[in-house]
């Protein structure tokens, strides 16, 4: 079924909201990291791909079921290692995945999760959009790690919208602006959302 969006991708400032969609197709390896390819896409480039190359993203994505505690220990990012085993423990994973992933700006077609890199006040109408009809909270669940793969992809397979502050991998070596947020939506309450989106009053009106 297609899911064809007009006010969501309208809260992106720059590029274009990223679909991913999960196929029986067969992908290629590909070097580059999983927040580098969604990144590239938001720019207009598309990708079928099997694996990628960040070994927290492979992890997390379902590649490899290698913990990447260790390299979060050495990285000088938690006090101890089970600091560190804590942290991964909470992160949210795709299991065993063998279906490739199909990555490309969105244009309309099908998708699984839509990645957005919106600033603060376009995220809190997304929220609002997807409070609307329903009155729920949305849970902010990160730990400043694995932003794009765990907390705005993984999470968002499970029918809830994920929201990230971002995290140094993926700022580091993709270069989104310090000011915007990233926002993962399932294709299950993306119809929702956009219709809410063309009724809630605006921001400063």
């Amino acid at each position: 079924m297609k899911c064809m969006l007009r006010y969501i991708p309208g809260l992106m400032d720059k590029g274009t909201p990223v679909s991913l969609l999960f196929t029986g197709e067969d992908g290629e390896d590909s070097s580059l990291l999983y927040c580098e390819l969604i990144q590239k896409a938001r720019h207009g480039k598309s990708f079928l791909v099997r694996t990628q190359g960040c070994k927290v993203g492979a992890y997390v994505l379902g590649e490899s079921g290698t913990s990447p505690e260790d390299y979060y220990f050495d990285s000088g990012r938690y006090m101890n290692k089970p600091a560190a085993k804590s942290a991964v423990s909470s992160l949210h994973k795709l299991e065993n995945r063998k279906s490739s992933m199909k990555i490309a700006p969105y244009r309309g077609e099908d998708f699984d999760i839509l990645i957005l890199f919106l600033k603060p006040e376009r995220a809190m109408r997304l929220i609002q959009a997807y409070t609307f009809s329903r009155g729920d909270l949305v849970e902010i669940k990160t730990g400043g790690i694995a932003s794009i793969c765990s907390d705005c992809t993984a999470y968002p397979m499970q029918g809830k919208a994920g929201i990230s502050l971002g995290c140094k991998g993926s700022r580091k070596h993709t270069g989104y602006a310090d000011e915007e947020v990233v926002v993962g939506i399932p294709f299950e309450i993306a119809g929702e959302i956009e219709e809410a989106l063309g009724k809630i009053p605006g921001t400063f009106e």
